[in-house]
């Protein structure tokens, strides 16, 4: 007896760099930029409501902490843009299905299929360069700053967040 067999057309790399974007990327930065704001914005409401000091120092070093996240969500965006316009094959790599084995389960890539297609060998050096970047202006927000702690560690997430939302807007419209 024969099989039905049914072809699936094979999708270009932009539109599955694409769709690894939306949801690997942006969906995540969405609910995670959500959160961190929430806790960064209830942590300088309980430092103006509850502690009585909040004051324009306060304000200044939480909006520059804000835009710290900013700048280094920016930075990754861009880096981003760079490999999805250049490379996008990158990011299409990690969009592909698993194939299933006999017993139905499925079978992990191998270690080349990985390999083949990857960044800049900087950007793992970068990434934790930025984190730290991320801690010590936030630890420094704290310690000889204005801003409590549940601030100063969320409103750099939030900014770095929400600036990935931002700079991708060009992706959502698709």
């Amino acid at each position: 007896m024969s099989k039905l067999v049914s072809v699936k057309q094979q999708e270009g790399h932009d539109a599955k760099a694409t769709a690894y974007i939306k949801a690997y990327m942006l969906f995540p930065a969405g609910i995670l930029g959500m959160i961190s704001m929430i806790g960064g914005v209830g942590g300088l409401g309980y430092q103006l409501i509850a502690t009585d000091t909040y004051t324009w120092g306060t304000f200044l070093q939480s909006s520059g902490l804000l835009l710290l996240g900013g700048m280094l969500g920016w930075v990754q965006t861009t880096y981003h843009r760079w490999i999805l316009s250049h490379r996008p094959e990158v990011f299409a790599a990690r969009m592909r299905q698993p194939t299933l084995n006999k017993s139905g389960r499925p079978k992990r890539a191998s270690a080349s299929n990985q390999d083949e297609a990857s960044g800049s060998p900087w950007a793992p050096v970068a990434y934790v360069a930025g984190l730290a970047l991320l801690l010590f202006g936030s630890t420094v927000g704290v310690v000889y700053g204005e801003v409590y702690p549940v601030a100063a560690y969320f409103l750099p997430l939030a900014g770095f967040f929400w600036a990935k939302l931002f700079f991708w807007k060009s992706v959502l419209k698709n």
